[in-house]
């Protein structure tokens, strides 16, 4: 897979017409960087943020005021996750308007559609983490609205156990946010480049 990824990357030999922009408008690639970036950000981040109700939010207020670049940090780690939810609904948009989810491409499909709604997750559960009232009601709201869905009581129960913003829902979404998120995006980003490679036609050149 790591082969094929980096073969993607760089290929032996490019088609002339393949390199305008108007192909794929590299969406794909640049949602990728996005996600490479939010990785970087946020492991600088995890260096002062402290996952518990009443040290969360000073974390970010000490974090923003007494540390060189901060707020930047901070900042770039918010921007670049609004821009990467963008991108992916761009890049799906271009899939399906140019058909490119058919045969024999089904697979991929579905790989893409996993990335797409684990990106909207992710960015749902880092939404609590600053533990301000936005966060707080936000993420209130966005749990009334999944009880009501089928199974959403038993979803609901396993995300905020003790309530919103509570010490043990607290923990779960900053698991799910750093470790278990991340993990399952990179993985399939990798499967999603792995298929484009085998999926021979989906790039002329490959």
């Amino acid at each position: 897979m790591i082969e094929d990824f980096l073969k993607h990357l760089f290929p032996r030999a490019v088609l002339q017409r393949n390199l305008t922009l108007s192909y794929t408008l590299c969406l794909g690639g640049l949602a990728f960087t996005c996600l490479l970036l939010l990785a970087a950000s946020g492991l600088l981040l995890l260096f002062y943020y402290q996952p518990s109700p009443a040290a969360a939010y000073p974390s970010i207020l000490l974090l923003e005021s007494s540390v060189w670049g901060g707020r930047y940090l901070r900042s770039l780690h918010r921007l670049a996750s609004h821009v990467f939810l963008v991108l992916i609904v761009l890049h799906t948009l271009r899939v399906i308007l140019t058909g490119a989810y058919q045969k024999p491409r089904q697979l991929n499909w579905l790989v893409g559609c996993a990335l797409f709604f684990l990106a909207v997750f992710e960015g749902y559960t880092g939404y609590l983490l600053p533990m301000d009232q936005l966060a707080l009601w936000a993420t209130q709201t966005g749990m009334e609205l999944l009880h009501t869905m089928p199974l959403g009581g038993a979803l609901r129960a396993a995300l905020v156990p003790d309530g919103v913003g509570e010490p043990a829902s607290l923990l779960r979404f900053y698991v799910l946010h750093i470790l278990m998120i991340p993990a399952a995006l990179l993985f399939l980003s990798g499967l999603h480049f792995y298929r484009i490679r085998k999926n021979k036609g989906v790039l002329p050149y490959l």
